[in-house]
C-alpha cells in the first residue's frame, strides 16, 4: 500500500514464506476480536484471506469458531486451503472480492456474524511473485490484477486510457503531484510502441519527475504503481461497498477490525465507523432517542500503528493503520 511496491506486505509470499512473514499486528487483531468470538460457536469472516495467517491464528485460538474466508486471488485461496487443512471442518473458503460479502453470507445461510477482519491491499504473495507485475523493483509484464482470471490489466490502462483520465487515476489514487507530467510522458512513449513491462514504466516515471523530487521520498514510481493497482482492481469502490456491508452483518456484540495501508482506504473506513458511532438524535431533544443512538462503539482511539519492535521484526507493518469497532445496537 503506502510502502514501496518493491517490498512485500501482509503475511507471506509462499508456502515456505508463510512461516517467516508473520501477519501484521497479529496479537492486536486477536485481542480485539476475542471478546466477540471466545467460548461460543461464533462465525467470523476473514474478508481478505491472503495466505491465511490471521485466519489460522483465529481458528487455533477459538475451537468453536467457524471461519468464512474470502479472496479474489485463486492462488491465495489454494495456498490458504493447504495452510488451514487442519481446520477444514470449520472453514468455508470462497473465491470472491470482499464487496460480495452479503451474497456469500446469504448463500452460506449466515445472515449475521460475530467478527469481520479486513487486511486491505495487495498481499505479499502477489508482490513476491515477479510475473504478477505489482513490484517496480522486478521487471515483469504490466498485469497487477489480484485475480488473474478476470478484468483489465495495468498494461491496458496505461496504453488505452486518454491522458486526462490517466492523470486523474494517478492523482486520485496515487496522490501523485506530477500526475499530468507522467500521463503525458506515458502518452509520448505509447505513441511509439505500447508499454509492456514494469521496468519500462518505472524508468519512464523516473525520468518524468523533476530531478529534485527524485532525490527524496522513496522510489519515484511508488505512487504511480499504487494508483494503477487500485484502478485495475477497483479497490476503493470495493472498500466503500464492503465496509458498510460488514457492519450491517455484525450481530450486537460483534466486532470488526480493519487494517489499511494508505490514507485513501483508511479515510473510507474512518468515515464509515465514525458515522455509525455517532448519536443522530435531532438537536434540541433532551434525551437520546434509542433508535438514533450509536450503532457502534469505537475500540481504537483514532488509527493505531505498529510499534517500533514489530516494524523492526516485520517491516510489512510500517504503514499499517488499524481501526476497530463493536456493534452495540441493531440497526433500526
Amino acid at each position: 500500500m503506502d510502502e514501496p511496491a518493491g517490498a512485500p506486505q501482509h503475511d507471506g509470499g509462499s508456502t515456505s514464506a508463510a512461516a517467516v512473514h508473520v501477519p501484521v499486528l497479529l496479537d492486536r487483531v486477536l485481542a480485539l476480536l476475542a471478546p466477540a468470538l471466545a467460548d461460543r460457536p461464533a462465525i467470523a469472516v476473514d474478508a481478505t484471506l491472503g495466505l491465511g495467517g490471521h485466519a489460522a491464528a483465529l481458528l487455533a485460538a477459538h475451537p468453536r469458531l467457524t471461519l468464512i474466508g474470502l479472496d479474489r486471488d485463486p492462488v491465495a485461496l489454494e495456498r490458504s486451503r493447504d495452510r488451514l487443512a487442519a481446520y477444514a471442518a470449520r472453514v468455508h473458503l470462497v473465491h470472491a472480492v470482499y464487496d460480495r460479502m452479503p451474497e456469500v453470507l446469504a448463500e452460506l445461510g449466515h445472515p449475521g456474524v460475530d467478527g469481520v477482519l479486513f487486511d486491505l491491499g495487495v498481499s505479499s504473495m502477489q508482490l513476491d511473485v515477479a510475473d504478477r507485475g505489482f513490484a517496480y523493483s522486478q521487471d515483469a509484464p504490466l498485469d497487477m490484477r489480484m485475480d488473474q482470471t478476470a478484468g483489465r490489466t495495468a498494461e491496458q490502462v496505461v496504453n488505452d486510457y486518454p491522458v486526462p483520465e490517466l492523470a486523474r487515476v494517478l492523482r486520485e489514487f496515487g496522490e501523485e503531484r506530477f500526475a499530468m507530467r507522467i500521463a503525458q510522458a506515458i502518452d509520448r512513449e505509447r505513441r511509439v510502441a505500447p508499454l509492456r513491462s514494469t521496468a519500462q514504466l518505472a524508468d519512464l516515471v523516473r525520468t518524468a519527475i523533476p530531478a529534485a523530487t527524485r532525490r527524496a521520498g522513496g522510489h519515484p514510481a511508488k505512487r504511480t504503481f499504487q494508483a494503477l493497482r487500485i484502478e485495475v482492481n477497483g479497490e476503493l469502490a470495493a472498500v466503500r461497498a464492503a465496509v458498510p456491508a460488514a457492519l450491517d452483518a455484525l450481530r450486537v456484540g460483534g466486532r470488526v477490525v480493519v487494517l489499511a495501508y494508505h490514507s485513501l482506504e483508511d479515510r473510507i473506513v474512518k468515515q464509515e465507523l465514525a458515522a455509525r458511532a455517532a448519536d443522530t438524535t435531532p438537536v434540541g431533544l433532551p434525551v437520546v432517542l434509542p433508535e438514533h443512538g450509536p450503532q457502534l462503539r469505537l475500540l481504537t482511539r483514532g488509527a493505531e500503528s505498529a510499534g517500533d519492535g514489530e516494524i523492526e521484526a516485520n517491516p510489512r507493518a510500517a504503514s499499517v493503520r488499524l481501526r476497530a469497532a463493536e456493534r452495540v445496537r441493531a440497526a433500526s
